[in-house]
């Protein structure tokens, strides 16, 4: 789920949606048409007349309802919105004041995030100033003819606050508080039917402030209808039927976003491309290879040769002016969308493995990416097989029993899937079995140790591969009747400083570990921001990035995940980060194999992953190793991949610098190759609103 705006409602760590039931429609129905007295209208797109009466909406995700949004317009309008899944999920309370031109003159928003960070967020407007106070700190304005505020806390309602003042203007395009500006789109115009009766609708995408567009409707009466993503919809109360609909819709409006895109940053050239003046990572001698011409023609590397090779007539040729050139990065924890599918290119990650998804929406975006419509990585898929639970994540397979929970092993053992992956509600008991069935028709076992149990428990069943490093360690400091389907998974790290790592119950799961072959997907990445992240300080995993992004991702920058209220709690979740590096090179040290992926969507975040991953002892070289050729021996794909050699697909790219000398030099893309595909960062990033980092290579004798 993407971000309202710039409201941090994320859904991190795989964060799958999931809350209360729906209520009693035709209830649901008259609250949401509680505005029939003539100023209780909703105002039409320019105009601001007060509002008066009940708005009613209903999150759902994936077609489960996971929580509500309710909006009272009074003599000020407040809004409750709420949802929970996984045993977490945002808790927003918002108050906005409003001028009689529409414009907020004070805004509150109060309540805590999906990780617990408490949110106090405060704008007003006074005597032609304004002054805000949010995660970032306090700031103030003249306003002069920039009076709209972002909220960077705002729940989805903030979507009608800033669409009826864009709908008022030419170009709708306003500047707004504290920086950049909003442009809002038109897309189209379509009937609804609920048991409210039917009607018309119109939709939106509104741009600016983060990378991707936020999608959404109002009715005829400029009233908000709905936000929608590929698998969560806010829906207006008696509207619930219409929530697939619209988020398929939200899918085709993206993939034709892309496809524009694609068109302006894609280059495929019918002659043999020759990229000259190279150096090429070598993974077998964790070394740089002498200058060299690489040769590809179609999507094979056909030739590796001597800068002085001859150069062919037909031949295309990229200056790589004494770069590096490193074969394409495996991006092992991902949750594929299609909104970081082109990011991750850019990023030099041209494969990922998908760790949990909306089976239908992933195999979607598949088939866009194999058949050329999107431009995105190539995906391995993991089948997400959980337990249902009040703390239930929604996606993949939802099973009640362990004969379901084996015959879900079985739905994935369809030949698209190399593995299963067990959740938080998982009933222990059923692993076993469920491991067996996978091991009968070849499937690997990954997992989160669920709820009741430990990491030995699962490595004597049968597990592949532990996913998250907190799911193991949880189980030297957590009680057996502790329930990790909470938050407490993550505030229990607080307990980790007091571990030893030579303690017996530490050691022996290591030892269990090393000895029956059990990777870890340690996800660092993601550990780090939950642990070391605070507010009103950059994050420390995006502070090489962060001046060339959007303002509401340098916002969000400066926010942190956890609550943390005293002196003591922070001190204990550094101690907490410390001992997750200690643990992780005891294995790294004990031979267990490391899986580097960040649960947080990839791109930049990946390389902060595999820059973190110096702390255990690991060069340079070591990493890119790991992220390359060892993932493709992992997943079966080192025949085709992993490695820059003649008769391998071409993926990789291209870099100035010397990585195995500093590794930040990841971070400097000029050029990617994906099966074949010539892509330049500097052409794809300003379609995000980043500033690019590099500028792309010289190509010569390109018609």
């Amino acid at each position: 789920m993407r971000k309202f705006h710039a409201a941090l409602i994320l859904t991190l760590l795989g964060t799958l949606l999931f809350g209360c039931a729906p209520g009693d429609e035709a209830e649901q129905a008259a609250l949401s048409s509680d505005m029939a007295e003539a100023d209780q209208a909703a105002s039409s797109p320019g105009q601001f007349s007060r509002l008066i009466g009940n708005e009613s909406f209903t999150a759902i995700l994936s077609g489960t309802a996971v929580g509500q949004m309710e909006v009272t317009h009074d003599d000020v309008t407040s809004v409750e919105f709420e949802f929970r899944s996984n045993g977490r999920g945002p808790t927003i309370t918002e108050t906005i004041e409003f001028s009689e031109d529409g414009y907020p003159e004070t805004w509150e928003v109060s309540g805590a995030t999906t990780f617990g960070n408490i949110i106090s967020e405060e704008f007003q407007i006074e005597a032609g100033r304004a002054s805000w106070t949010d995660t970032t700190g306090t700031d103030a304005a003249d306003i002069g003819d920039t009076r709209l505020y972002v909220a960077q806390e705002s729940g989805p309602y903030a979507l009608w606050v800033y669409s009826r003042l864009l709908l008022a203007e030419e170009d709708r395009t306003l500047s707004v508080l504290p920086a950049g500006e909003l442009r809002l789109e038109e897309i189209e115009t379509l009937e609804v039917s609920g048991n409210a009766g039917t009607e018309t609708i119109t939709t939106y995408a509104l741009s600016g402030i983060d990378l991707n567009p936020t999608y959404f409707a109002l009715d005829e009466t400029g009233s908000f209808f709905a936000t929608m993503s590929a698998t969560f919809a806010l829906v207006k109360a008696g509207f619930e039927a219409e929530e697939q609909r619209l988020r398929e819709l939200t899918v085709e409006y993206s993939a034709l976003r892309f496809e524009t895109i694609q068109e302006k940053v894609t280059q495929e050239f019918e002659s043999p491309v020759r990229i000259n003046n190279v150096r090429i990572f070598d993974p077998a001698t964790l070394s740089l290879s002498d200058y060299s011409s690489v040769v590809i023609e179609n999507n094979l590397i056909t030739a590796i040769e001597t800068v002085s090779a001859e150069i062919l007539e037909n031949e295309i040729i990229i200056d790589g002016a004494g770069g590096t050139l490193i074969a394409g990065l495996y991006e092992m924890h991902a949750h594929a969308s299609q909104d970081n599918a082109l990011l991750n290119i850019a990023a030099g990650i041209t494969s990922v493995r998908d760790m949990g998804n909306n089976n239908a929406v992933l195999a979607e975006l598949i088939e866009k990416i194999e058949s050329g419509r999107l431009v995105g990585p190539r995906v391995t898929r993991s089948g997400f097989i959980e337990g249902v639970s009040p703390f239930n994540a929604n996606g993949g397979i939802l099973v009640a029993s362990e004969e379901e929970a084996v015959e879900a092993v079985r739905e994935y053992s369809n030949g698209d899937f190399i593995q299963i992956k067990i959740y938080n509600s998982i009933n222990p008991d059923w692993v076993p079995a469920m491991i067996a069935e996978a091991r009968a028709n070849g499937l690997r076992v990954a997992g989160h140790v669920p709820a009741f149990t430990n990491a030995d428990a699962m490595i004597a069943a049968g597990y592949d591969e532990m996913t998250h490093i907190n799911q193991i360690m949880l189980g030297w400091v957590l009680e057996p009747d502790e329930d990790t389907r909470t938050l407490l998974r993550l505030t229990a790290l607080q307990r980790l400083p007091a571990l030893n790592i030579d303690d017996p119950a530490v050691q022996n799961t290591i030892n269990a570990m090393a000895e029956n072959g059990v990777s870890v997907d340690p996800t660092l990445a993601i550990h780090e921001s939950l642990l070391l992240s605070r507010n009103g300080t950059t994050n420390p995993g995006m502070v090489d990035y962060i001046e060339h992004m959007p303002i509401g991702i340098q916002r969000g920058a400066k926010t942190a995940m956890a609550a943390i209220s005293s002196a003591e709690e922070d001190e204990a979740y550094r101690g907490a980060y410390d001992k997750i590096i200690e643990t992780l090179a005891e294995m790294k040290d004990q031979g267990i194999f490391i899986i580097p992926g960040t649960d947080l969507g990839g791109s930049f975040t990946y390389h902060r992953e595999l820059e973190l991953y110096q702390g255990i002892g690991m060069s340079p070289a070591e990493i890119l190793r790991m992220a390359t050729y060892d993932m493709a021996v992992y997943l079966e794909q080192d025949s085709e991949l992993g490695s820059i050699e003649a008769g391998k697909l071409a993926d990789l790219f291209l870099i100035p610098g010397d990585p195995t000398v500093d590794l930040k030099a990841i971070k400097t893309i000029s050029l990617v190759v994906k099966d074949g595909t010539f892509y330049f960062p500097s052409d794809i990033y300003p379609e995000f609103g980043i500033q690019p980092f590099i500028a792309g290579p010289e190509i010569i004798n390109a018609d």
